[in-house]
């Protein structure tokens, strides 16, 4: 008898939408990814062809996710795997 886990995986994987299963995690866990201040001044609020669309409260928020794309998609990639979203759009 298989196991829930690997039934759910099987039929995620059967049916093709692992991936986006895969990316819509992304709003579960951005606390986690970025920290509580960031979390509290952003958004992210679609996942578009594996681009992950985050609203800022300003500005200089959108200015410091910027710089600190390349560290948030290693986070995001630890988290969730690699290629999984591939870029970051900042509004």
């Amino acid at each position: 008898m298989k196991k829930l886990k690997s039934a759910i995986e099987e039929l995620l994987s059967k049916t093709g939408i692992e991936k986006p299963v895969q990316q819509n995690k992304i709003f579960i866990i951005w606390e986690d990814i970025v920290g509580e201040t960031i979390a509290k001044n952003t958004e992210p609020e679609e996942v578009k062809h594996g681009v992950l669309i985050v609203r800022t409260a300003t500005s200089v928020w959108r200015n410091e996710l910027a710089m600190m794309k390349k560290e948030i998609m290693k986070e995001i990639d630890r988290q969730l795997g690699e290629g999984i979203i591939r870029d970051i759009r900042l509004l």
